[in-house]
């Protein structure tokens, strides 16, 4: 029976596809919520990939030089847990059993950090094939700095239709031929359903061709999915592929092999009944009892890798023996790269206007070749956005030591990208375009905020400043939008030596947390003074006060070029006899970081405050009584006639301060 349903399955991987299969209809089915029908139709493929090809140690999960497996189809997640429990992994039956319940180890989407084998956080459809050519990427620039000998390995992506239908694996798909990844590779689990019904309703595309077009090998297997050999061979046509990524489709059967669910589109996201996995589990030879599982497996599947095991302690001795170039190699694994600045950039004279995405190139260029880890590019806008890497070159299938990242005009794939570089280890990705797009990358930010990958977004042409492009390229609802996301660092910083500081801040740091650096396109007063030294020591803070006075009755909050605005006002204002202090809040995340006392003695709520940004004003309730800000999208104009037109300007500061003193007189 195992080898009409399993062609070509050892003994040992016809149980390990039976329990898998049993118990991804098992752990919904309990859970009264998930996804049973792919997990069971890829069993097979799980099980081929993880006996017979994939590079890795259970008895070492984290082994740097291990392949990098990517469930894309995300809602799949059974597949990936039973693979991990069966493979002896750290998932054990009580996680299994445990599938979508509260803090449980096996979440309804695989979240990498939480459970052994997941790579990636995926879930939202077709970010993970983004992943893995970022993975693909940065394991070809770690192995021409360092050799084959410390990294040689191979990333693997599954992914479904829902995945191709997506447009970020049109983007990611299309850079991934360009570049040339031929350690990427993807199978596409061409099964023909979706939640409202067969693909072809919705899609007619040609999917070989397409990729094909792309400049990748394509390998079709046809209705091979439950045919081990026939499965092998094509990854073993895949390795043997030196010039670029392969793509293997695999015509699979949702719900194999239930009677009752196989290729109905209920099988993908419907609980199965009873008698449906009785009669499955009938089909499939194994018990029918929730959850039973063959307690020598994990320990059997382990000791049938004793090949990768030998691989690994070879490798582990190798990194031993090589002295200092391994201690090297392990730091940067260990910090994502982080820089060490013996030099650091000359700062700029107060009092000069300087935009701060001027001040980013300056960053790039003393920094860049001082981080070990860094990569950078942009989405078609390197020179706009000062990301150029004058002391790297072009990343390319010929040179795979490059550190330059030409994207394209590929904002999402860009972002999700940088995730997989950053989560597998040893890279510290930065990409960059205007910051209209961020809507475009922002699925990509939200992971990579939710998977804590160490990703720098820079964000240039930060407000109406932007001017004559008009409101379509006129950031005005996005520092909220991005603000509200958990755990990211929105940063805005007040001049470009403030620029200088925080980059410098994200590149040294060995745990980078994910960063959006908001930079502005036109040019904005540099500090000097006491105003310079109060911004070098309270920038990292995320607030800090600039100019303090013992006598103030009004508090001027600003960010980014407004903060020039409300230090004119202030002199204004005191011109008239009226004393206020300024504060700078260039990371909200950041400033919430910080001690009660300190935030309390920034803001100092005891007495009025107002803040000045060139943006949506929702939010600002909590560090200020009122905001100044733009509501309403922006106007096609030069940019010093926009921030007049909508206000933003000392004057609109001094006169609010006065109104507002003057009715409490």
């Amino acid at each position: 029976m195992t080898d009409e349903l399993f062609k070509g399955a050892s003994e040992l991987e016809g149980r390990a596809i039976r329990e898998i299969a049993a118990l991804a209809m098992d752990a919904p089915a309990a859970a009264k919520s998930g996804h049973s029908g792919t997990a069971m139709a890829l069993a097979p493929l799980g099980v081929m990939l993880f006996s017979r090809v994939l590079r890795h140690d259970p008895t070492d999960a984290k082994w740097s030089d291990r392949d990098r497996f990517i469930l894309s189809c995300g809602h799949a997640s059974m597949l990936q847990y039973g693979l991990a429990h069966s493979f002896g992994y750290d998932v054990q039956i009580e996680d299994i059993k445990a599938f979508r319940q509260p803090h449980s180890r096996t979440p309804g989407h695989p979240e990498n950090g939480v459970t052994d084998t997941v790579e990636v956080t995926t879930g939202p459809l077709g970010q993970g094939i983004a992943n893995g050519v970022g993975m693909a990427i940065a394991e070809r620039i770690l192995g021409s700095d360092y050799g084959t000998d410390f990294v040689d390995h191979r990333t693997w992506v599954i992914a479904g239709d829902g995945c191709l239908e997506e447009g970020i694996s049109h983007e990611a798909a299309s850079l991934a031929g360009s570049l040339g990844l031929d350690k990427l590779t993807v199978f596409y689990d061409d099964n023909h359903i979706t939640i409202d019904g067969p693909t072809e309703i919705a899609m007619r595309d040609d999917a070989p061709a397409r990729f094909a077009s792309y400049g990748w090998h394509v390998i079709n297997v046809g209705e091979k999915a439950n045919d081990l050999d026939a499965l092998e061979a094509a990854t073993r046509a895949a390795i043997a592929e030196t010039s670029r990524p392969t793509l293997i489709v695999v015509r699979s059967h949702i719900g194999y092999p239930s009677p009752a669910m196989m290729d109905k589109r209920d099988a993908h996201g419907s609980i199965f009944s009873a008698d449906v996995i009785s009669e499955a589990k009938a089909l499939l030879g194994v018990p029918n009892e929730a959850f039973h599982i063959d307690s020598e497996l994990p320990s059997q599947m382990v000791a049938s890798l004793e090949t990768n095991r030998a691989l690994r302690a070879a490798w582990d001795a190798r990194i031993a023996a090589s002295g200092e170039k391994g201690i090297a190699f392990l730091e940067q694994l260990k910090t994502n790269g982080a820089g060490v600045f013996a030099t650091k950039p000359e700062l700029y004279e107060g009092g000069t206007n300087v935009a701060t995405r001027k001040a980013m190139q300056r960053a790039m260029d003393v920094f860049a070749p001082q981080t070990k880890g860094l990569t950078a590019g942009s989405a078609d806008l390197t020179d706009n956005t000062g990301v150029l890497l004058n002391a790297s070159s072009a990343q390319s299938h010929d040179n795979p030591g490059g550190r330059q990242i030409y994207y394209g005009i590929r904002e999402f794939a860009m972002g999700a990208v940088m995730v997989g570089q950053a989560l597998h280890g040893g890279i510290r990705p930065l990409g960059s375009t205007f910051f209209v797009f961020s809507d475009y990358v922002r699925p990509a930010i939200r992971l990579s905020a939710l998977s804590h990958a160490g990703v720098m977004y820079v964000f240039t042409h930060d407000s109406v400043g932007v001017g004559e492009d008009g409101p379509t390229h006129q950031p005005v609802e996005h520092l909220m939008a991005l603000r509200v996301m958990p755990t990211i660092h929105v940063v805005r910083p007040s001049d470009a030596n403030e620029t200088l500081n925080l980059v410098e801040h994200y590149l040294s740091d060995k745990k980078p947390v994910v960063t959006a650096l908001i930079l502005s396109r036109q040019d904005m007063p540099v500090l000097g003074g006491d105003d310079a030294k109060a911004s070098s020591v309270g920038a990292r803070n995320g607030g800090y006060v600039l100019r303090e006075r013992d006598d103030a009755v009004f508090t001027l909050v600003a960010t980014g070029s407004e903060v020039a605005h409300c230090l004119k006002a202030q002199e204004d204002l005191l011109a008239k006899g009226i004393s206020t202090r300024v504060v700078a809040l260039p990371c909200w995340t950041c400033f919430e970081e910080q001690s009660a006392d300190y935030k309390k003695s920034v803001l100092r709520r005891s007495i009025p405050s107002v803040s000045l940004e060139a943006g949506a004003t929702l939010g600002w309730t909590k560090y200020v009584d009122e905001a100044i800000g733009i509501d309403t999208f922006g106007i096609s104009a030069p940019g010093s006639y926009v921030f007049d037109y909508f206000n933003i300007n000392a004057q609109t500061v001094v006169s609010h301060v006065e109104r507002v003193l003057g009715e409490k007189k």
